[in-house]
């Protein structure tokens, strides 16, 4: 069954999954088991020193948990959100056009993120012909 709407908020050590239906919302927690490896280009063609994607399969698993969502928020502090969102763009193209948002959110409650995510996927709801 697909959900519509998901919410992931993430940092470099775990993800926080939000699968958000009417009068619920379901949570799953994912930890990374080791460390986020970055990846820099270098050579002619490579602006100096850009970050490419993160190689990493926390992020792989990330977007297997998303993958049935219709529409996706990505919340975090730092880089993370901005490095998985590469990311997907880069490895989960058809996840990539499900990205409604990517916002910053340091490290509120799970209560607090959900009330957000709820109050954001609303006000998207409204806006859609």
């Amino acid at each position: 069954m697909s959900t519509r709407h998901v919410a992931v908020w993430l940092d470099h050590h775990e993800a926080k999954i939000f699968h958000v239906r009417p009068g619920m919302t379901e949570q799953d927690d994912l930890h990374v088991a080791h460390h986020l490896h970055h990846a820099h280009k270098t050579g002619g063609h490579a602006e100096s020193h850009r970050q490419d994607a993160v190689d990493h399969p926390f992020f792989d698993d990330i977007a297997k948990y998303l993958a049935d969502a219709a529409e996706v928020l990505v919340l975090g502090p730092s880089t993370a959100k901005t490095e998985f969102v590469a990311f997907v763009k880069d490895r989960h193209k058809d996840l990539a056009k499900k990205i409604l948002g990517v916002e910053a959110a340091d490290h509120p409650t799970d209560k607090q993120i959900v009330a957000h995510v709820q109050k954001y996927f609303l006000a998207a709801d409204r806006l859609k012909p």
